[in-house]
């Protein structure tokens, strides 16, 4: 990106003008002159030591501000003028009334988001845990106090039974012999993960939920594409499970593995009145989009008495299976508790858990305020073309554009309604998260060639295009969060139907987005081209059987007042507000 700074008005490239209003002062020194040196003496002092080294005097030039020294002008590729391109006559650069990048002196927000956040940490170790909520607007969902109490609870609780403890040594070492423990102090549900950056955070923030009503322990077993992207949530301890696990073979990790719960169910190894002491010593749950079902026989009431006798719980999942929970009969009241919204569930534990690393913040912390601080709405396009149904560009692009156009999601084009409408026009910057250039290329070409009837300024944007998703690429995954959280951000969101990168960036920001929906399997355009969602709550995409001992399958979302299928799943399942 080019740099440009802006010289100040009242001087000319040579000097000369300067020359020429210069005063002739004739004769002998007057006092006036010694007042103004020592004025001017006086003022120097205070720039060279109160100010910073190698600063500048402002100008006084009402047309000049100050942010024109110190905030680089926006140029280049990103930036589309809404009134046309190429039309006007050069003009001085300056910093519109409505810029100003974000600032906790301009912001009131709770840095603790009402509580949800720990004070227990150092800021410095983790910039974002703290600073990354004053780019958004406040949570339109109250905090529940009681869910803060079972937070606090549960850092307690990981503080006392987490990695380096004599509690985790003691459990390792049964682990290690075979044996599961009767009334065992500490539990532990440990996590390993499956599929891609989106999949990860919305299980890792279900089996989170899940240790909080189950009274376990959550540990995440970190591979190395996820070394270094998200900060430690939980204060005095450790979520990641140490290397030298015993069980920690991913290799046996597969839903037919003789050590599920639901294979030693069918094969009888254990039943639902095995004793503790009798108990293998750790259950696998397989919890995979396994032929777009959840395992059965985990969602049950009699299925989570027996699971909850076992000391160590190894759990591998790829679905935001937290919706399941909800159907839980005997976790019904609890959530209701913790989650009077219902639909907060993930806006709520996600923005508590995940906090990306210093490094992953300063991209995006540099990319906003260099694009976004300065816009007066922000609208974020996410596209994802998935390889088992894949979406010819020509048809993608011109659903998204049809989608922007019957929800005006950006401004109509055409000639201004007004010789002088871009004066004092409002900046929408748009935001594009695709692995491909082309969206972007082609909605900038839009702006950059024809003016917009309001005369808004709009700003096209896209911070990478990487061709094809890296699942074991540590430096792709800093990418894709780094632009999670840049949707965050964003006022407005239409995203791809099906998207887990979608469902995790429109769950942070707490805004209702716009879905793409996918053509039918054997269509290659979708006759609609976007609906609005009715909850910020990700989709379940593979909903469990919920008749449990009676093998019946029941439409959950006629049932519960508060669930529904996706807008973009028709058989996935959704929680949702009256």
């Amino acid at each position: 990106m080019d740099v440009k700074w802006a010289r100040s008005p009242r001087s000319s490239a040579d000097g000369d003008d300067d020359k020429r209003r210069a005063p002739r002062w004739g004769g002998a020194v007057r006092p006036s002159m010694v007042l103004v040196g020592f004025l001017f003496t006086l003022s120097l002092l205070a720039l060279v030591f109160g100010g910073r080294w190698g600063g500048s005097l402002p100008s006084t030039s009402p047309s000049s501000s100050s942010s024109s020294s110190t905030i680089p002008e926006v140029t280049g590729r990103h930036v589309v003028d809404g009134a046309g391109a190429g039309t006007a006559p050069p003009q001085k650069t300056t910093t519109p009334k409505n810029v100003s990048a974000p600032a906790a002196t301009t912001l009131s927000q709770d840095k603790l988001l009402g509580g949800l956040l720990s004070a227990a940490f150092e800021e410095s170790s983790c910039q974002s845990r703290y600073k990354s909520s004053l780019y958004r607007k406040p949570s339109p969902f109250p905090l529940s106090p009681y869910l803060v109490k079972k937070l606090r609870k549960y850092e307690a609780r990981h503080k006392k039974c987490g990695p380096g403890t004599k509690s985790y040594r003691k459990a390792i070492e049964q682990l290690q012999a075979g044996r599961n423990v009767d009334s065992s102090e500490c539990k532990y549900v440990v996590w390993f993960p499956c599929n891609g950056l989106g999949n990860r955070m919305l299980t890792i923030t279900s089996t989170f939920l899940y240790a909080l009503l189950s009274g376990r322990v959550m540990l995440v077993n970190v591979h190395q594409e996820q070394e270094g992207l998200f900060c430690e949530p939980f204060p005095g301890t450790s979520w990641v499970l140490p290397a030298g696990f015993p069980e920690g073979n991913p290799g046996k990790l597969h839903v037919d593995a003789p050590e599920s719960y639901v294979n030693m169910l069918r094969n009888g190894v254990i039943r639902g009145d095995t004793p503790a002491a009798a108990l293998p010593p750790y259950v696998y749950l397989h919890v995979e989009q396994s032929r777009l079902r959840l395992s059965d026989n985990i969602f049950c009431d009699d299925d989570q008495a027996t699971l909850g006798k076992f000391t160590w719980m190894i759990l591998k999942s790829d679905s935001y299976f937290a919706p399941a929970l909800f159907l839980t009969p005997m976790y019904e009241r609890e959530l209701a508790r913790m989650f009077p919204q219902r639909e907060a569930t993930f806006h709520h534990l996600g923005r508590y858990l995940f906090h990306p690393t210093n490094k992953v913040w300063g991209i995006v912390r540099r990319y906003y305020e260099a694009y976004l601080a300065r816009a007066d709405e922000k609208i974020g396009f996410q596209i994802r073309i998935f390889p088992e149904k894949p979406v010819k560009f020509e048809n993608m692009y011109d659903q998204l554009t049809r989608c922007i156009r019957e929800q005006r999601l950006l401004p109509e084009l055409g000639e201004p309604a007004a010789v002088n409408a871009t004066a004092g026009g409002k900046v929408k910057a748009v935001l594009i998260a695709s692995l491909y250039p082309g969206y972007y290329d082609k909605i900038r070409g839009l702006y950059y060639e024809n003016p917009t009837r309001t005369g808004e300024v709009v700003a096209v944007y896209q911070p990478s295009h990487e061709e094809k998703q890296e699942y074991t690429s540590n430096q792709h995954n800093q990418k894709a969060l780094a632009e999670i959280y840049l949707l965050s951000y964003c006022d407005k969101i239409a995203m791809t139907a099906w998207s887990t990168f979608g469902y995790v960036a429109y769950g942070f920001a707490g805004v209702k987005p716009w879905i793409l929906l996918r053509p039918d399997w054997d269509k290659e355009v979708s006759p609609v081209a976007c609906v609005r969602s009715t909850s910020v709550e990700p989709c379940l995409h593979s909903p469990p059987i919920l008749g449990c001992r009676a093998k019946r399958d029941v439409d959950v979302a006629a049932v519960k007042p508060y669930v529904r299928h996706c807008e973009d799943v028709g058989f996935g399942l959704k929680i949702f507000d009256n």
